[in-house]
């Protein structure tokens, strides 16, 4: 098989871990990384294409392939105005489905999260839920949208509360059962897997990918 794909979010912890193993895969003969910084070291299979993201619309001509990949991801720490946050939480996927639409791709995978409604009084998990929302209406004939619920793994920009937190919720991995399965840490590598199982499924037809689906499709490799 000779796919391409596009990435959105390489950078990112869940987006360089789909990258390298999408470098790894024979099947994609090509990748398109989307970005505001370059990436160095990659080899010749990768063609990266560097800008404003914001304004996506400026790709349209180079943003076509089999496949698309949206890693978009900021957090209120890094983002603390909501306005500029939104822009890049909804906007990215949103445009980025748009673009894929227009262009005849037939397959968009995109990073969610767990609790995200459009209806919510939580402006996180609003703004998710509309970029699910929006990002459905595109109809894109096969839509897979992965809700994680909070994704392990170690980040540069993680501070130390947060580290203490994660390093907590591990440590009650076991008490959640049943039910509460849901809620136990999504790694990151998981995702990855499932996002790439996804995309070259013949048979999946959910939209929405829950944390213990996440896992149960990594498996399917």
């Amino acid at each position: 098989m000779n796919k391409t794909a596009i990435i959105l979010g390489a950078s990112g912890l869940t987006g360089g871990l789909l990258l390298q193993k999408l470098i790894e895969d024979k099947d994609y003969s090509s990748i398109k990384l989307f970005s505001r910084t370059k990436i160095e070291g990659l080899p010749s299979k990768v063609t990266q294409h560097i800008g404003d993201l914001l304004d996506l619309e400026q790709f349209k001509t180079d943003f076509k392939a089999h496949q698309v990949f949206c890693c978009i991801g900021t957090t209120a720490s890094k983002t603390p105005d909501k306005s500029v946050y939104k822009k890049i939480d909804y906007g990215i996927p949103v445009a980025a489905a748009k673009l894929a639409k227009a262009n005849g791709i037939d397959t968009f995978v995109v990073i969610s999260s767990m609790g995200a409604n459009p209806n919510s009084s939580i402006f996180y998990n609003k703004t998710k839920g509309e970029m699910e929302r929006d990002v459905k209406q595109q109809n894109i004939s096969r839509t897979f949208i992965l809700r994680p619920s909070l994704i392990g793994g170690q980040r540069e920009e993680r501070r130390m509360l947060e580290k203490i937190g994660l390093a907590i919720f591990k440590v009650l991995q076991p008490l959640f059962i049943g039910k509460l399965k849901q809620y136990k840490i999504t790694e990151p590598d998981h995702i990855a897997q499932a996002m790439i199982n996804l995309a070259n499924s013949t048979s999946y037809a959910e939209v929405i990918i829950t944390s213990t689906d996440i896992k149960r499709i990594t498996k399917n490799n």
